[in-house]
């Protein structure tokens, strides 16, 4: 096999985008391990499961928080693994609308893409959301361990706190794709280590151990529901939000060397890696909690700061709890380039208010600064509904899963239903790409039904999932709009190769073998 230098590779990677409709205009720092990193950190097992600790103590308890990762976890593997396969086809920054619009019938292909983009765009706003408020609570809670309780977290400070991070990612993402890199880099390695040297410490420190029966068996319910069944099915909520974000390989194949083929790899082993691990931190801490009740209602707000206390004491405690703030961090600044890199991308086809501002990349440093900023301003917003409602975050949480896997399941759903328009690429599922897609569409309509459900009872509106009414609204609105006028101007993605001569053509949409033959025979005299 000959061994290209880089410049032919990075020739290759552009020439295969211009194929696709598009420039070469980000450029490619990333390197297979680097892709698979970055999707590592958005997915970041240290920031979804102990954000969520505390629901899943009280919805279902350590049985629900333990099999449920497993049951998760099995049927999330199909939903990356179709994902991959159409990513190993498509290496855009543009990711799931321009799979959609790809793999859609003429005229089915802009009302497609159209509805992923912006259920995508919204879903990746909430992660970002998510991920930053859940840094907030347990910044909160290293505060109140380190003043010895005189200082308790309010949802004012929580908040302002949420703020803040949200910035400090702003600003860190502004500085260039070298910068992005290094961290990156960090990132990759802190997202394995963090979680081992914690899980490790606390095991060896603890005065005590939880049973084996306990860990794997023990039902707790607090939401107030009397249905077992219902109760672990919302619980299931801490697991599939905290595997959301794998599509950040997607997002940014226009800065990755030999796309076609890192992507869906980083996408998948992303997928792997957390699952092996998450399943390994929730039993580790289940395992360390020295009262269940006192861990449940502790003063710091944030049960896995408590278990890390109990076990390790205050100095310790905050040691680690150092440790996991930095992987959540990182898993933050991650949620903010992938989502900028969606805003970028659909933008650039004119999809978002203002198009014309979020797609401009900044000649210095090379970034789509407009779109990293208006991350981080839809992000800091997100957190405001937090200072009067305590089951926002939940709600947060639940729009950020609902609308990234619908967004993963319109294209798989495309591409079911015009198998013959898809022409795969290096990697591919073979004889069991039906199989393998089918099931993925099955689990994400089951966890939307599913997550749009109130958690606790009596439903009031205090502990109402809003999460039904964030997402109905972006159905309403993104669907009014095309109805409206948007059908008319949005014909799905559109190439920017002349775009220095300001003009914009639309990518040929494909179609079928049988209306390509048929469309020649009609032009022959």
């Amino acid at each position: 096999m000959v061994k290209l230098t880089a410049e032919e590779i990075d020739a290759q990677d552009a020439a295969r985008l211009n194929e696709l409709g598009y420039k070469q205009e980000l450029k490619r720092e990333l390197t297979s391990i680097g892709n698979m990193g970055m999707a590592l950190s958005v997915v970041c097992i240290s920031s979804g499961l102990t954000s969520l600790f505390a629901y899943g103590l009280n919805t279902g308890g350590p049985v629900v928080m333990v099999w449920g990762w497993v049951g998760v976890c099995f049927f999330t593997v199909p939903v990356a693994l179709a994902m991959a396969e159409i990513s190993s086809a498509y290496p855009t920054s543009g990711g799931l609308y321009y799979w959609a619009a790809q793999l859609s019938s003429r005229k089915y292909a802009p009302f497609a893409s159209w509805m992923t983009g912006w259920y995508n765009l919204i879903g990746q706003f909430a992660v970002t959301a998510g991920i930053d408020f859940g840094i907030a609570l347990m910044i909160g809670a290293l505060i109140n361990i380190g003043t010895d309780g005189a200082w308790a977290p309010t949802a004012g400070s929580t908040v302002g706190i949420h703020v803040a991070i949200c910035f400090s990612h702003g600003i860190t993402n502004s500085l260039g794709p070298r910068v992005m890199t290094t961290i990156n880099t960090m990132s990759t390695v802190w997202q394995v280590v963090a979680p081992v040297v914690i899980l490790i410490t606390i095991a060896c420190k603890a005065p005590t151990h939880q049973s084996a029966s306990f860990v794997f068996g023990y039902y707790n319910n607090n939401t107030g529901w009397t249905m077992p069944g219902y109760v672990i099915l919302t619980g299931l909520l801490q697991a599939q939000f905290t595997m959301t974000g794998y599509d950040a390989s997607a997002h940014l194949s226009e800065e990755t060397k030999r796309a076609n083929i890192a992507a869906p790899v980083g996408m998948v082993m992303a997928v792997l890696v957390s699952a092996v691990m998450g399943w390994c931190f929730i039993i580790g801490f289940l395992f360390c909690i020295q009262d269940f009740e006192a861990t449940l209602q502790t003063t710091t707000n944030f049960p896995v700061m408590q278990i890390i206390f109990d076990s390790v004491g205050r100095s310790g405690a905050i040691v680690l709890m150092v440790i996991l703030i930095l992987a959540c961090w990182f898993c933050g600044f991650a949620s903010v380039t992938a989502n900028s890199r969606m805003i970028y991308a659909f933008s650039r086809d004119g999809a978002m208010p203002g198009s014309q501002h979020w797609h401009v990349i900044h000649q210095k440093t090379k970034t789509p600064l407009n779109a990293v900023w208006l991350s981080v301003l839809i992000a800091s917003l997100l957190g405001l509904p937090s200072l009067g409602n305590s089951t926002a975050f939940s709600a947060i949480t639940s729009v950020a899963t609902i609308g990234l896997y619908i967004s993963y399941g319109i294209p798989i759903v495309c591409k079911l239903l015009n198998q013959k328009q898809f022409t795969r690429g290096p990697l591919h599922l073979g004889v069991l790409s039906p199989v393998i897609g089918s099931i993925a569409v099955l689990w994400i309509i089951f966890i939307t039904i599913l997550f749009v459900l109130p958690p606790q009872s009596p439903v009031t509106p205090i502990s109402m999932n809003y999460a039904c009414l964030a997402i109905g609204l972006v159905t309403l609105g993104a669907g009014g709009r095309f109805a409206i006028d948007a059908r008319v101007w949005f014909k799905g993605p559109i190439t920017n190769l002349d775009a220095e001569f300001g003009q914009k053509k639309q990518v040929q949409e494909s179609v079928d073998n049988h209306d390509d033959i048929h469309e020649k025979v009609a032009l022959e005299p």
